[in-house]
């Protein structure tokens, strides 16, 4: 069975200009489809691969498919990349430097009747090391060129995240 809801987040509501405008449950949020803020840190190599993971299949959403190094939400009163910091050590056991790259609005509806409807912050780094993540999180992870990965997205996009889809095909300018 998928967990819904292990700890009580309170994360926030954006306008489409990424105002604040007030906080919500984050559960109610993704039953309800409300705007929020979030973030996606995509990790690379020396060797310019991306640090991917599988997420685990108790996630509330997207379990068992392939995505980006790290994803996330702020929470009431914590800043942005601070927060997205946080994630970074909580899901993949380790930090390391990060900038902010651009931004999106996405929205989407899964099977399970959960919705994203996000605000996203696209942040890239580099790191060399090697992860340590967290099982209830990532159930699998592995180094992968951008180019290969779009090849496999093509293939088999069902294997993977509908955010990563959208963001592989913005970030190599800026790899």
């Amino acid at each position: 069975m998928v967990k819904l809801n292990r700890k009580k987040e309170n994360i926030i509501l954006v306008d489409k200009k990424d105002n604040e405008i007030g906080v919500e449950e984050k559960i109610k949020i993704h039953k309800e489809g409300l705007l929020h803020r979030a973030f996606s840190v995509f990790i690379f190599n020396s060797d310019s691969e991306l640090l991917l993971k599988k997420r685990a299949n108790i996630k509330y959403h997207s379990g068992g498919l392939w995505s980006n190094t790290c994803c996330g939400h702020p929470q009431s009163g914590e800043v942005l990349e601070v927060a997205a910091h946080r994630r970074l050590n909580e899901e993949m056991g380790f930090d390391c430097k990060f900038r902010e790259i651009f931004s999106f609005i996405y929205q989407v509806k899964f099977d399970n009747k959960l919705f994203e409807h996000e605000y996203d912050h696209v942040f890239i780094g580099k790191f060399d090391g090697y992860p340590l993540p967290n099982q209830d999180e990532v159930s699998e992870w592995k180094w992968m060129d951008i180019k290969r990965l779009e090849r496999k997205v093509q293939e088999n996009s069902d294997n993977y995240t509908y955010w990563l889809k959208i963001i592989i095909n913005k970030i190599s300018p800026y790899l």
